[in-house]
């Protein structure tokens, strides 16, 4: 399942979804707003996506993930709307056999999801400027523009 969520998401609920009595591993990753950006002070920021494009470039990622590693489930859910700094923004989950599997497959999900998932963030900083950034960017910043 791939989900862009406009409500904050559960680890605990989305992890016991992929409970699975074969897996001998279970793999997450959790994205946080944090305070900055490219040296760059981020008070909080604004995540875009038009679900259903996002979700179905999500499927496809999941359906490359089966592919690829001997998984048993995968989850990635990720946010829209307003977030704070400390607010989870993305979640990956992954449950295998095997435990190189699920690592594996959780980090190409993530790296698959930021380079291809069309979401767009908008940082606003100290200074008072603000930012529409694509998160495929990984980290580039893009010139601020006040407000």
């Amino acid at each position: 399942m791939f989900h862009i969520s406009c409500e904050p998401i559960d680890p605990a609920a989305l992890q016991r979804t992929l409970a699975d009595a074969h897996s001998g591993a279970c793999v997450t990753f959790e994205g946080w707003v944090r305070d900055h950006n490219d040296g760059h002070p981020v008070l909080a920021l604004d995540y875009e996506a038009y679900a259903p494009l996002a979700e179905k470039e999500g499927g496809r990622i999941l359906e490359e993930a089966r592919a690829k590693f001997a998984i048993r489930g995968a989850i990635c859910v990720h946010r829209a709307g307003a977030l704070k700094i400390g607010d989870l923004a993305v979640w990956v989950g992954v449950t295998a056999t095997h435990r190189g599997a699920a690592f594996d497959a959780c980090r190409y999900l993530i790296d698959e999801t930021k380079a291809r998932v069309p979401v767009w963030k908008k940082e606003h900083y100290a200074d008072g400027a603000t930012a529409w950034i694509n998160c495929a960017t990984r980290g580039e910043h893009t010139a601020a523009v006040k407000i």
